[in-house]
């Protein structure tokens, strides 16, 4: 008599074999529209070395998962991994000279998803060490405004270069802030739990100031740096997520009241103070009477999506690149006018089941409050983040210059959100 390995069989078997159907979905959606582009004499190597990467990535990842994290959300590894797919897929078909890079991103951003996902210690780092790796992210930000340097030769100067033997590569201290705030943020109120839960309670009048202070403190330092650098929209990513994060340890409505209050406050100074902020707010407003000049760039947005209908005209068969940085910034532009609203909706989709899950696997650890916070922490950044971008280029808020996660163009972008991923995977599984 033989035995059967939870993997084999029972709700371990289907729930990686419906992994397995959304790897195999994902393939055939990157594959067809490869053909495309081949058919449309696209470079064929690059292409195929493009889709061999990808493959590799997608096998790797599973067997390994499957190895050493069986027990996960089934789900987020394809979803991501099919982002991924077609982020390197749109930039080849935008800017054929970033889609090599964007490959070679993606599969470390792999590499790394299944580091935090596999191992046990980056989690235990990000909490034990907070204080060492904020300051260590806030030196990053201190030499980004010394040192920057920005790839395309103009604009803000938000990356820091790293000279190796075969290129030059360039990363962006903020994102990796951006994951060492919130996991500070989850390892401090964790910590002070039980206060937090007198506060939620209403046993306390005031929130205590030994417990405001020192985040306080620290987010206001990201704040300072972030917008000496001008990087406003990261410092409003920053501020909102600290804000919604505060108010769900405490569900002391007052916290979200007066930030709100506080971001009108800080909206209309930095709209008489800061050129760049009265340019965004200025062309958001009534983009028209300038549309060739400062306002081009959402002009020829908003024609993208009206250009690409409910179907799209196919890929590479619109204009995506008259709209300047469209592989960036402008990604769901593009495919808007190239998948249609139909591509548009799957997007949005996909990574509402993502924000979605990384809440629902917070609220599973709901008895240790760090894994909670943490995991509704990366939900926000995701979420917000996704839609500070997706209003900002539908002229529904003014751009705030954050990239779209898992999409737009960008390694070091693209590494942090897998790397939250990986540990979502982590929080998801029993062996925390």
């Amino acid at each position: 008599m033989t035995t059967s390995s939870p993997l084999s069989s029972g709700p371990y078997y289907r729930e990686l074999r419906k992994e397995r159907g959304l790897l195999i979905l994902a393939f055939v959606f990157i594959s067809i529209n490869y053909s495309s582009l081949i058919v449309q004499q696209y470079e064929l190597a690059s292409i195929g070395i493009q889709l061999i990467i990808w493959l590799v990535c997608a096998i790797g990842g599973h067997l390994l998962l499957n190895r050493y994290l069986p027990d996960r959300d089934t789900m987020l590894f394809p979803l991501v991994m099919f982002l991924g797919g077609w982020s390197v897929l749109v930039i080849e078909r935008l800017t054929p000279i970033f889609a090599d890079r964007q490959i070679v991103w993606l599969a470390l951003a792999v590499l790394a998803l299944l580091g935090t996902a596999i191992f046990h210690q980056p989690l235990y780092w990000l909490r034990q060490y907070r204080y060492t790796l904020f300051f260590g992210g806030l030196a990053l930000l201190v030499a980004t405004i010394i040192l920057g340097r920005n790839p395309s030769g103009f604009g803000p100067e938000l990356w820091l270069e790293i000279p190796l033997i075969f290129d030059t590569v360039y990363f962006q201290p903020s994102e990796l802030l951006k994951l060492i705030l919130v996991a500070f943020l989850a390892s401090y109120l964790g910590e002070q739990y039980p206060i937090m839960r007198r506060l939620s309670e209403g046993r306390a009048a005031l929130f205590p100031m030994r417990i405001l202070g020192p985040i306080l403190l620290m987010w206001g330092l990201c704040i300072i740096m972030l917008i000496w650098q001008r990087d406003l929209g990261t410092a409003a990513l920053f501020f909102i997520v600290f804000l919604t994060l505060l108010y769900i340890a405490s569900t002391r409505l007052e916290i979200m009241l007066g930030g709100g209050l506080l971001l009108l406050m800080a909206g209309v100074l930095a709209y008489i103070l800061i050129d760049l902020v009265q340019l965004r707010i200025d062309i958001w407003l009534n983009p028209w009477p300038d549309a060739d000049g400062r306002a081009y760039q959402i002009v020829q947005s908003l024609m993208a999506f009206g250009a690409g209908g409910i179907f799209g005209q196919g890929i590479g068969q619109g204009s995506p690149g008259y709209i300047p940085v469209v592989h960036s910034d402008f990604v769901l532009a593009a495919i808007a006018e190239e998948w249609g609203l139909l591509g548009v909706i799957a997007i949005v989709i996909i990574i509402a089941i993502i924000v979605v899950k990384a809440a629902h696997i917070g609220l599973k650890n709901q008895t240790r409050p760090f894994l909670t916070l943490f995991a509704i922490g990366i939900s926000l950044l995701i979420g917000i983040q996704s839609l500070l971008i997706m209003m900002g280029i539908l002229k529904l808020l003014p751009l705030t210059g954050v990239t779209l996660p898992f999409i737009s163009y960008g390694g070091s972008s693209l590494l942090i959100s897998f790397v939250m991923i990986g540990f979502l995977l982590r929080l998801s599984s029993r062996h925390v």
